[in-house]
Order: structure tokens, then C-alpha cells, then sequence
């Protein structure tokens, strides 16, 4: 039997909270997957139990400290090999069109809507963001973590304005809307 091993991430983008990256090998078919982002919170959180319930997986993750100290090409390669040593498969197939330098690995870009395996790591490493990032919305109310998910919306963007950078955000990602007012 060929195992795959499906990689994806959640969290690249945001200008706070963690990167989180997932490996997933299925053992039984799994109804409704799909691109995590094509789902609601209510269905990816129902997948997500039948996934973990249902597959071998491996969950990884970077702080903004991490980003910021290492890049963040340098947090998914670590994340790439960290689930590949984790998980056993004979093909690693991640989403999107970058192996970041690691040997035996496939990528294919929109995976994550195409192959199982990589739709169910999409859930798992999407909703282990979204739930570390509504943790960390009860420590810093103030930023209103639970309605952007740390994402650069201008609600975020002000709330930064407002407050000022606090623990979880990424000081290495360079917002335009604040360059003049944070550095003057």
C-alpha cells in the first residue's frame, strides 16, 4: 500500500499569532474534506475530530519570535523535515509550488482542494491556528484577535496603532500602514 503523507500550512500571512504546519496520513476515507479555507470554523472543527480520529498526523509550530529570529522559510523547511521524520510515508506532497530545499518532497500547487491527504492537513494545521489564536484573543483583548485571526485587516491595524506591538506579533513583517507612525 502507498502511503501519502499530505503537508500544509496555516498562518503564514498574519502579522501575529504562530505559523502552524501539519502532516497527515489517512487510514479510512474521510467524507467532505477540502481546502480548510473553503469551510467553515463548524465544519473544519467536525473534520477535525474524524481526522485525528482516522489518520496519523503530525502538528508543528512557530511563535512570532521564531519567525521573526529565523524567517519564515527557514520555520517551514524546519516544519517540512520535523513532519517527515515524524511520519513514515513512501511520497510527502505539500501545498503550493516551494519544497524550501527538501529532498523527497512533491508539491502541487491548490493541493490542499485536490488530494485528501493534504485537505485534512489543511484542517488540522487551520484549526490548531484559529484555536491558538482565540487563546491568545482572551490574554490581549484589545486586539480583537477572535474577528481577524491576526490577519492585517484594518481593524488589526488599528488596534496595532492603538496599543502597540504585544508578544504574539511578528515585528519582521513590515505593515505600510504603520512604517510612518511606529518609526517616527
Amino acid at each position: 500500500m502507498h502511503l501519502l503523507c499530505g503537508i500544509d500550512e496555516a498562518g503564514r500571512g498574519p502579522l501575529a499569532g504562530d505559523l502552524v504546519m501539519a502532516g497527515c496520513i489517512l487510514h479510512n476515507t474521510i467524507v467532505g474534506l477540502h481546502d480548510s479555507k473553503k469551510l467553515t470554523a463548524k465544519k473544519r472543527e467536525a473534520l477535525y475530530t474524524l481526522i485525528v480520529k482516522n489518520a496519523s498526523y503530525h502538528i508543528v509550530k512557530f511563535s512570532a519570535q521564531d519567525i521573526d529570529n529565523n524567517g519564515i522559510s527557514a520555520c517551514l523547511k524546519k516544519g517540512l523535515l520535523e513532519i517527515m521524520k515524524n511520519l513514515q510515508a513512501d511520497e510527502y506532497l505539500f501545498d503550493g509550488n516551494q519544497s524550501y530545499g527538501v529532498q523527497n518532497l512533491t508539491t502541487m500547487i491548490k493541493a490542499d482542494g485536490k488530494v485528501p491527504e493534504v485537505s485534512a492537513a489543511s484542517i488540522l494545521a487551520k484549526v490548531a491556528h484559529d484555536r491558538d489564536i482565540l487563546e491568545q484573543a482572551k490574554k490581549y483583548p484589545q486586539y480583537q484577535f477572535e474577528k481577524h485571526k491576526g490577519y492585517g485587516t484594518k481593524l488589526h491595524v488599528a488596534m496595532i496603532k492603538k496599543y502597540g506591538y504585544c508578544e504574539i506579533h511578528r515585528r519582521s513583517y513590515k505593515i505600510k500602514a504603520l512604517e510612518s507612525t511606529l518609526f517616527d
